[in-house]
């Protein structure tokens, strides 16, 4: 299939898309996933959503469709050449996967950033891997040389009539799955594969449906050849959504998307991980940053419009993620919900301050207290407060500090500040003698302030670093003003709190880096 009609005739139409997606052979190797609908969601949202479940495929992502659609349309000759790929990952495995159904030799080329499970996952379906550069655009160059050196076809991951159609093919399903009206449909975009073949068959069959296309912010290349009316190449692409880590639009898929896609929304990495949080906590799935993006679009697209009562649906495209991106992604929703806010505030160095200070946050659950005594003047405390009532709540945190005569910035908008900073609270602490332990207690309202009430009155507390990783416990490092004729004393204060403790004064580490 080329990007004419089939016959060389001229452009494809809406009915030759339309026909291309209902031939496209995906069944071979896919499977129709399911319409869920997301009641916690549609309640929270005041609308009703759908997920469409492109996360359950064999290669657990929508690519496969596609690959599959491109590879059983070539040629008898063509396939003898074998195939060459490039892709982050997901398409990679779809033609690893389709290759192996028809028996091709299939190579695949992926940038060095791609996550060790597509690599892994790509490996165990047959294909050679090859990695090169460290986007989209680096591996697609040594994809060409692969091409020109040894004479293989190119399937590329979004911009072919034939892969589209086959992309196409979830808004078939979606269609015969969905009784009654549907609203507006969410999807994610990187090349625009995925969205042109959805928008191709929506729009043919029920012009009303509303397509939102829904970019990363740093990687928005729809937008910008919107903006632009015609393909452009952005300057840097961010590498978060892997999925979706493209430069620059196709050329075919620009042409069908630019007719037929009613808007576009951009969300940022907070979002997203948010959104990913949101989806476990609906079905107990964990997808990848691209399956997540177009109900992150969803939710910032309600926000904005006040929409309510509509039909909803967003496709969780894929679910190929590293275990170790979780802690990251955990860290980020809290901000993307507006369920936390961080500030910088200096309070006096003085026995006490740290207790006042806690008691004018009140029995809010506190995420994370980073502090080091510094001079004897003032101290700087780094703090994380968990937000239920959102923005409002954050502005009244905000005020209330302030009113309480302290010197205080809200961080929670400052990448540096919640990437780095709550890193970095540390350092020596003076010349004071000082020992130092860590502390376990239940992650309950007021925990922290008894462990205050009963220690920070009498002693001055040196160091404290703290952070709420929604575990049963808290895990506390701290450091008091004592020193050895003061021991017996402190420990028994400790003993009296009845929690878990073990001393560390003489940990190589602290020494090494606390002084």
């Amino acid at each position: 299939m080329d990007a004419t009609g089939g016959d060389g005739a001229g452009p494809m139409t809406g009915d030759d898309w339309l026909r291309a997606i209902l031939r496209a052979p995906v069944y071979d190797v896919a499977r129709q996933t399911a319409l869920d609908p997301a009641p916690r969601l549609s309640a929270r949202l005041g609308n009703t959503v759908w997920l469409k479940r492109e996360d359950l495929q064999p290669i657990f992502s929508f690519k496969i469709r596609g690959a599959y659609a491109k590879l059983a349309a070539l040629a008898p000759e063509e396939r003898a050449r074998g195939v060459v790929a490039v892709s982050a990952g997901n398409h990679a495995q779809g033609v690893a996967l389709g290759a192996r159904q028809l028996g091709l030799d299939a190579v695949i080329v992926m940038p060095v950033t791609t996550p060790a499970i597509k690599i892994a996952a790509v490996q165990a379906l047959g294909a050679r891997i090859e990695l090169a550069g460290d986007s989209y655009a680096d591996a697609a160059r040594r994809g060409a040389e692969i091409v020109r050196a040894e004479g293989r076809v190119m399937v590329h991951p979004f911009d072919d009539p034939a892969t589209i159609a086959g992309q196409g093919t979830v808004a078939m399903e979606l269609l015969a799955q969905h009784r009654g009206r549907i609203d507006a449909v969410f999807v994610p975009v990187g090349g625009g594969g995925l969205c042109a073949g959805m928008a191709a068959y929506l729009k043919a069959l029920d012009p009303a449906i509303r397509i939102v296309a829904v970019e990363p912010e740093d990687a928005a290349c729809l937008a910008a050849a919107l903006e632009a009316g015609r393909p452009v190449p952005l300057d840097q692409v961010g590498l978060f959504v892997d999925g979706c880590a493209v430069r620059q639009i196709g050329d075919v898929t620009f042409e069908v998307l630019r007719e037929r896609v009613d808007e576009v929304v951009t969300v940022g990495v907070d979002r997203i991980c948010a959104a990913i949080r949101d989806i476990f906590e609906e079905t107990r799935t964990v997808v990848e940053p691209a399956g997540a993006l177009a109900l992150a679009g969803m939710k910032a697209w309600v926000a904005r419009t006040g929409t309510s009562g509509a039909d909803l649906v967003s496709i969780l495209s894929g679910a190929n993620m590293n275990f170790d991106r979780l802690g990251h992604i955990t860290e980020r929703a809290e901000i993307g919900e507006n369920a936390e806010a961080i500030f910088g505030v200096t309070i006096p160095e003085e026995r006490g301050s740290f207790l006042r200070f806690c008691r004018s946050i009140g029995k809010r659950a506190v995420t994370e207290f980073n502090y080091r005594h510094r001079d004897d003047a003032r101290a700087q405390i780094f703090v994380g407060i968990q937000l239920k009532g959102g923005l409002a709540e954050r502005r009244e945190i905000s005020a209330g500090l302030r009113a309480a005569g302290y010197a205080m910035e809200d961080y929670t908008e400052n990448e540096v500040a919640r990437l780095h900073v709550r890193h970095l609270v540390g350092g020596g602490g003076g010349a004071r003698a000082e020992r130092l332990f860590r502390f376990e207690f239940p992650e309950r309202p007021g925990a922290l302030l008894d462990f205050l009430e009963t220690l920070g009155t009498r002693w001055d507390i040196t160091l404290f670093h703290y952070r709420n990783r929604a575990a049963a416990y808290g895990r506390v490092l701290a450091g008091f003003a004592a020193g050895p004729e003061d021991e017996a004393a402190l420990l028994a204060d400790i003993d009296r709190l009845g929690f878990w403790y073990r001393q560390e004064s003489d940990n190589p580490a602290l020494r090494q880096f606390l002084g």
